[in-house]
């Protein structure tokens, strides 16, 4: 579990990253030798702008500390979310991070295994994938069954595809952000 202080600073840590790239400098994390921040694992960012998503870049695997994801996917959502163009300096004020810190993903033997607004879930069929941070069923309110058809649409499938030979994975989050 991430504490208030660690979520803070990984908060402050993501918007730093975006000002660095706006203002055409590098930005690198100070990485502690021990603590969550200092964890492998791995994060989503999302940002969004009067309620409305502005961009969500992530990575899955855990291969790098915390605070360096969550600066490299901050600074990603800001520029490389190829469904905007990239953030400018004068939306920033208007910019609220939300950070989803994953656990490892597990192998999905069955859908009874998945619990909406507890897991994500990736699905991977061929040389197509598909991922969905758990907060997006239950913000939706989803079934089960609707999220393995909105994963599979995600992976660019048909929405039955879950049932035919895709792999299927869920994982948990913990998620936090800036306040409105």
């Amino acid at each position: 579990m991430i504490g208030e202080s660690d979520r803070k600073e990984l908060l402050a840590v993501a918007r730093s990253a975006i000002e660095a790239l706006l203002e055409g400098r590098r930005y690198e994390p100070e990485i502690p030798l021990a603590g969550p921040l200092a964890e492998a694992r791995g994060a989503f960012v999302t940002l969004t702008r009067a309620g409305r998503l502005r961009g969500c870049i992530g990575r899955v695997l855990a291969e790098e500390p915390l605070a360096r994801v969550v600066a490299e996917m901050a600074v990603a959502a800001a520029r490389d979310d190829y469904r905007f163009e990239s953030l400018a300096p004068r939306e920033l004020p208007e910019i609220r991070i939300e950070i989803s810190a994953l656990t490892a993903p597990v192998p999905v033997r069955d859908p009874s295994e998945i619990a909406v607004g507890r897991d994500g879930l990736i699905i991977r069929k061929g040389d197509r994938s598909g991922l969905l941070l758990p907060q997006v069923a239950g913000e939706e309110g989803w079934s089960t069954e609707r999220f393995l058809e909105e994963t599979c649409r995600k992976a660019g499938l048909p929405p039955g595809s879950w049932r035919e030979g895709a792999s299927i994975e869920r994982f948990e989050a913990e998620v936090w952000g800036e306040e409105k």
